[in-house]
């Protein structure tokens, strides 16, 4: 039996696949303990984990949610900025007090996900294996592709290559002060300074939520880098009561904005107007942002909650409108939805650009959002067939590129030997 550490910032979108590959590890017989900030115990709990708690004097419960609040009023560049400060926050307080609850609680591996940057020099610094993970869109830097945090178009053409160096060279300008705090803590062990972002990540392996088809095509991946697919079961999630009695049978479109985007409450008042007289029922799930009764009167009369069981509601629904986070993302795709897309900030322009892409959906920045342009994105994608087609295709490669328990079987081989594992399927996006 092997102790795992789990390390990933405390939102849904990386807690539910961080959490869930725990699950699956403790269902085998490991021992699985999450670190984090204090907001994140629930979701420790629900999927039968142990938890210790980092920073709780800096991170008092509920933190996320002010922080989700004005981090909600923000879009593009001054978001992610905003998100920037708050990891480095975390990156500090997690060097100062991780190193010690590792030994405390005898944890011999590490899980990383790639936005928790400085899980992996705890793990040199402690001589202890660890493998990257890419909840979100993946972050690994290559000029062939553009940033994540970009809403640019792929091309293979040399003008492209040097857009994209010019905005990862900004990119790593944005990101210094995290890397400043990290190569302070590795200076004091005697570690190498990190010179470039990619050397963040595991070179024993590294597993992506994506399947391979849901990525442009590549130059520069390490070969233990593997596209496994996403990672998702009801069984590790908190449940969420739904009225299921009141579906009407129609065919159902499903709007969620994520916990949080969920702030700007004008977009839902732009989709409910965009689909009313359609035949449609659509559902808004608001993340706990705010209470349905703040829209109470929309347009269409559609079903609003505070929260929704998105992987049962998903298995139902004919369109899904998104910010294009990555798991609403994949977890469409995992049941064949196309989407229309509404990215904000962080990586959701990176997510929603290769929802064009490959052809499963539309996408309309935030700042274009009208109720003209979502209703005629909105018929678009019900009435074309290529979208559901490709939605379909994407969701045969989730189920052939192994999901949870390929992640596993990488993670464990990658402990127990302490060798790279290598991957084959890299070589196809090249």
């Amino acid at each position: 039996m092997t102790h795992y550490g789990l390390i990933c910032p405390a939102a849904s979108g990386h807690l539910n696949p961080m959490t869930t590959l725990g699950y699956e590890l403790k269902k085998k017989g490991h021992r699985v303990t999450l670190f984090g900030i204090l907001d994140a115990e629930p979701k420790a709990i629900a999927a039968g984990l142990e938890f210790q708690s980092i920073g709780e004097s800096d991170f008092p419960k509920g933190f996320m949610k002010e922080m989700f609040a004005e981090l909600g009023k923000m879009s593009g560049f001054a978001a992610l900025q905003y998100t920037i400060k708050y990891i480095r926050k975390v990156a500090f307080i997690t060097l100062r007090e991780l190193p010690t609850l590792i030994k405390q609680t005898d944890v011999d591996a590490l899980i990383v996900d790639q936005v928790s940057p400085q899980g992996g020099s705890v793990a040199e610094s402690l001589d202890i294996p660890f493998v990257s993970c890419a909840c979100a869109l993946m972050m690994n830097r290559d000029i062939s592709v553009p940033p994540f945090n970009t809403f640019w178009d792929y091309s293979s053409f040399p003008w492209a290559k040097a857009r994209n160096w010019a905005g990862y060279k900004l990119l790593n300008r944005a990101g210094k002060p995290i890397r400043d705090v990290i190569n302070e803590y590795r200076s004091e062990c005697n570690l190498k300074p990190i010179l470039h972002p990619n050397d963040y990540y595991s070179k024993l392996a590294q597993i992506c939520q994506q399947p391979s088809e849901f990525e442009f095509p590549r130059q520069d991946l390490p070969n233990c880098f593997h596209f496994t697919g996403p990672y998702n079961n009801i069984s590790s999630r908190e449940p969420t009561p739904f009225p299921f009695a009141k579906l009407t049978g129609q065919p159902l479109i499903y709007a969620s904005m994520g916990t949080i985007q969920n702030r700007l409450l004008e977009v839902f008042h732009s989709i409910a107007e965009a689909c009313n007289g359609l035949d449609v029922q659509l559902i808004i799930s608001l993340g706990g942002s705010a209470s349905p009764e703040t829209l109470q009167g929309l347009p269409g009369n559609p079903l609003v909650v505070s929260y929704a069981p998105q992987l049962e509601l998903l298995q139902k629904t004919t369109l899904t409108i998104t910010h294009a986070g990555m798991n609403t993302t994949l977890e469409s795709l995992g049941n064949g939805v196309p989407m229309v897309a509404i990215p904000i900030a962080n990586d959701q322009p990176g997510v929603a650009s290769r929802i064009v892409w490959s052809g499963c959906g539309e996408a309309i920045p935030v700042k274009k959002v009208n109720v003209d342009n979502l209703r005629t994105a909105i018929k678009k994608v019900l009435t074309e067939d290529n979208y559901r087609k490709n939605a379909l295709q994407l969701q045969a490669a989730i189920k052939k590129a192994g999901g949870t328990k390929r992640a596993i079987d990488i993670v464990e081989q990658a402990i127990s030997t302490g060798k790279p594992v290598l991957s084959t399927i890299n070589r196809h996006l090249q």
